[in-house]
């Protein structure tokens, strides 16, 4: 049999496997899984490089769906590696099946989750930049793009930083099938267009017909030929190709073929077959290594000197990448504010500059950890929400990430609201299994930070612009999950909870309050998810169930609520103890410019609040 005929059979049987598996399930999307299955054939069968026997091989070639939605396709590969069965294949959509939807992780041939368009490419750079210049091995990233995703602007962003970059191990393979959702797509077949673009941002482009089996394999010759550029290769192809009552016909995006239909399709596509073909393995290699691990030594500061905990974060980034060869450093054009300039500086090798490009600034950190990095990204707390979307959708891959976000709040003082970080807990603390620390000094500061790159999943921590008071011995160890009574008594009437530069303003208003003969009891918050429930309990009933919670956030989804909810029934489980009265003080108008302490003051959040909410508390 020639190379053709093969590539030919193999795409047809993926087109009948996701045409088999999508009516088994009654939904799904077969029509854009036909149009790629002749790009995919000939990559199983004569490109890729990959060991189905070990998933985490260093040396495999990545295979990403982008376009997410083409999950049949992907699968039907996985059934032609050998690597799942057909039962399993026909298990798609079903509870409690790896054959999800979209692809997830729970399949260990799958490294990150996608679906939400725009992922796959940015996600790309990262396992790029992973391998050109730290692992410093061969593989390859082949990234599957639909061409209605191009509309977004994620993936100029990684166009832009992957040519920058120069990361010619990146293969991006646009499935220019012409049919989105609802009819055809901005640029339909323009194929110039889309080529254009990549060569404008230092793209090697390629275009094809992506039915034309030889078209194919040269393109993936030439694109694995590129020793300087990223390749982008426009393949313009058929939705539903292979079945002529669909293929190019709209109306049929995300929908099943009912099972006369499908039937008919696998007649026309020539029926089932069970083709596992050997696909390539990669060669033997090891990555290249960047020194031993040390015992870990954080930076101190004396206590009662001032120091920001942005600074503290920078120096404590810098211990740890002396400490820890696994570690990397990512920033968005600000690590002169963020501080994580002092790595930069000390380890300009494992330092990644992204740039004013936030979306690719986190998946730039999903996809290094792909690769067993430890990557702590940092900018402005306030626009982490640019990249939301890649913060949730990393917690659906199951990603290690360090995120560091400062200039928080009204605090910041004369930028304004712009900049001013004020939902930042609430969407933080919203992301499944992730921690949101807030420290409040520059010695728990970097305690924490040294805890952040062995804690799983997406971490957060919400560094403060302005120097506060060191208040904890350096000598002094914290725990995520833990808190802080920083003041307390017998005689306490009232529990004041901050965390960052809300507990000096508790503290201030603790001293006022004495010496009116009111006793507080003040706790430092830091570990805002997941938080000390149990200190929150004992502190109120100590104090009579009287909570005022003070923070530089909006009132919802912060600290406040952070308080509450540890005091209500979680996942099925009744309530523990008393619900306490809690009064929340946070920033409830829109803010301006001007110095911190106006600003705090106008929020409501100075200690001069406090101290009236407690008096009102007590009557």
């Amino acid at each position: 049999m020639s190379a053709s005929e093969r590539w030919h059979e193999l795409a047809q049987q993926l087109r009948v496997d996701s045409i088999r598996s999508t009516t088994t399930a009654g939904s799904g999307h077969p029509t854009s899984s036909m149009s790629a299955a002749d790009l995919m054939a000939v990559l199983l069968q004569d490109y890729l490089r990959y060991d189905f026997q070990q998933p985490r091989a260093p040396t495999n070639d990545h295979l990403i769906f982008s376009k997410g939605h083409a999950a049949p396709l992907l699968y039907s590969i996985f059934k032609a590696a050998g690597a799942i069965s057909d039962a399993e294949m026909l298990t798609l959509r079903k509870f409690g099946s790896r054959i999800e939807g979209h692809p997830v992780p729970v399949l260990p041939y799958v490294d990150v989750a996608t679906g939400s368009l725009g992922q796959g490419l940015p996600i790309s750079v990262g396992i790029g930049l992973a391998g050109k210049y730290l692992d410093k091995l061969p593989y390859r990233i082949w990234v599957v793009l639909g061409d209605s995703e191009m509309s977004e602007g994620s993936n100029y962003e990684a166009m832009e930083l992957g040519g920058f970059y120069k990361l010619s191990n990146i293969i991006a393979i646009l499935d220019m099938n012409r049919l989105g959702q609802r009819g055809q797509t901005m640029l339909g077949w323009n194929g110039d267009a889309y080529a254009a673009r990549a060569r404008s941002f230092g793209w090697h482009t390629i275009q094809i017909d992506g039915h034309n089996l030889d078209q194919i394999n040269s393109a993936y010759a030439e694109a694995t030929n590129q020793t300087e550029q990223p390749t982008l290769i426009v393949a313009r192809t058929e939705k539903g190709h292979g079945f002529s009552e669909i293929a190019n016909k709209e109306g049929w995006h995300g929908k099943a073929l009912p099972a006369d239909m499908a039937e008919r399709a696998l007649k026309e596509l020539g029926g089932e077959r069970n083709i596992i073909v050997a696909v390539h393995k990669p060669e033997a290699g090891t990555p290249a290594t960047h020194g031993e691990q040390q015992a870990l030594t954080l930076p101190t500061y004396d206590k009662g000197s001032t120091a920001a905990t942005r600074s503290a974060y920078g120096d404590a980034l810098k211990a740890l990448g002396a400490a820890r060869p696994d570690v990397v450093g990512l920033d968005g054009e600000v690590s002169n504010s963020t501080y994580a300039e002092y790595f930069a500086k000390a380890y300009p090798d494992r330092y990644f500059e992204q740039y004013i490009a936030e979306q690719q600034l986190v998946a730039s950190a999903v996809g290094f950890q792909v690769r067993g990095y430890k990557p702590f990204a940092s900018t402005f707390a306030a626009f982490f929400a640019r990249a939301y979307d890649f913060i949730r959708m990393a917690a659906i891959s199951r990603a290690n990430i360090k995120l560091s976000g400062s200039h928080a709040g009204v605090s910041i003082g004369e930028d304004g609201p712009s900049q001013m970080a004020l939902e930042d807990l609430a969407m933080m603390r919203a992301v499944f299994g992730s921690t949101v620390l807030y420290p409040s000094d520059a010695n728990q500061a970097a305690r924490l930070v040294g805890l952040m790159a062995d804690q799983p999943g997406i971490v957060y921590l919400r560094t403060t612009r302005e120097k506060t008071p060191v208040i904890y011995d350096a000598s002094e160890n914290f725990t995520i999950g833990g808190s802080r009574v920083v003041r307390q008594s017998d005689t306490d009437q009232v529990t004041v909870v901050g965390a960052g530069i809300t507990l000096h303003e508790a503290l201030k208003s603790y001293d006022q309050l004495k010496s009116d003969g009111i006793t507080i009891r003040v706790i430092d918050a830091y570990s805002v998810k997941p938080i000390d429930a149990a200190t929150l309990h004992a502190a109120a009933q100590a104090t009579g169930g009287r909570i005022v919670t003070v923070e530089d956030h909006w009132s919802q989804g912060g600290i406040g609520d952070a308080v509450l909810e540890a005091f209500t029934g979680v996942e099925g489980k009744p309530p523990t103890g008393a619900t306490p009265r809690v009064v929340k003080l946070a920033v409830h108008s829109m803010p301006g410019s001007g110095k911190p302490d106006e600003l705090m003051d106008a929020a409501g959040i100075s200690a001069r609040h406090i101290v009236a909410a407690v008096k009102a508390f007590l009557g």
